[in-house]
């Protein structure tokens, strides 16, 4: 005969084995509870704005600085290039891919290709010497002279390239608009920094020179960020940011002779909305 109370405690394990299989069943976890170990990429565009800078223009026969220089990018606005491989590095876009280290923290590598063109026919202040002084629109009384395309062409169209490191941390509030199942819709807050190089290809026209347009590691950026990251059916998402950050260029090349170079810093700002997916492999 069996004992009662081994037949009360087997009766209890196998009742809550079944209870806790159901609910496993019925509540399992969510792909979107975890972060850690997935990896992400996210494509998008940007526009920029910059502050304004003193740019050094130095070589055999020259040595001046353009005071206070203001600057724009040259957006596409919604185009096909954007999706067209063949022609998608051409407008202003962010490619990133990254990888989570914890549930909370990422760590990641992103190509941010922005466009500084210099305002042209603007009268700015001037320092220095350079050949033909004179023929250039100057007036020597106040130090000014007129910035066009016969004295100076200077963009980074080709881009501003930022080749950079971040480490970023994701928050899920979800709760805050009352999103139980985050599986389907998830909405994320992000934070982040990072710094890099700077990649150049300056599109450049000095003093009657010829044109000059080729890749050059000019020089340094660090930035920080802030998003929103809207998640999709657990692997697809939209993400928005507010990036800003400093550079330095010290060695920005603007003709075919070595001996010609350039420098300026400044600060930035980019709004960006990407696309994008996150995995396990």
């Amino acid at each position: 005969m069996k004992h009662p109370f081994l037949m009360v405690v087997l009766t209890f394990c196998v009742f809550s084995q079944y209870t806790f299989s159901q609910e496993t069943v019925e509540n399992p976890e969510k792909y979107t509870a975890h972060n850690k170990g997935k990896f992400y990429i996210f494509w998008g565009g940007n526009r920029e704005s910059f502050s304004k800078s003193d740019i050094r223009f130095k070589g055999a026969d020259y040595d001046f600085t353009l005071h206070n220089v203001s600057a724009h990018d040259k957006p596409k606005g919604f185009h096909i290039d954007y999706f067209n491989p063949a022609r998608m590095t051409i407008p202003q876009t962010n490619l990133r891919i990254g990888y989570f280290i914890s549930d909370h923290y990422n760590i990641s590598i992103g190509f941010d290709h922005m466009k500084y063109v210099m305002y042209n026919d603007r009268r700015v202040s001037y320092s220095g010497y350079y050949p033909n002084p004179g023929t250039y629109n100057e007036n020597p009384a106040n130090g000014e002279l007129t910035l066009d395309e016969d004295f100076l062409l200077f963009e980074h169209t080709d881009g501003l390239n930022y080749v950079n490191t971040e480490i970023s941390r994701v928050d899920d509030i979800s709760k805050l608009f009352k999103i139980n199942n985050t599986d389907k819709i998830q909405v994320n807050v992000t934070e982040g920094i990072g710094g890099g190089f700077l990649y150049p290809k300056t599109n450049t026209t000095l003093l009657g020179k010829d044109r000059y347009d080729e890749f050059n590691i000019a020089g340094y950026g660090v930035s920080a960020k802030v998003g929103l990251n809207v998640t999709f059916f657990k692997y697809f998402f939209i993400q928005t940011e507010l990036k800003g950050g400093y550079i330095e260029m010290n060695n920005i090349r603007t003709t075919q002779d070595k001996a010609d170079s350039a420098e300026q810093n400044f600060w930035f700002l980019q709004r960006i909305l990407t696309i994008g997916g996150i995995f396990r492999i």
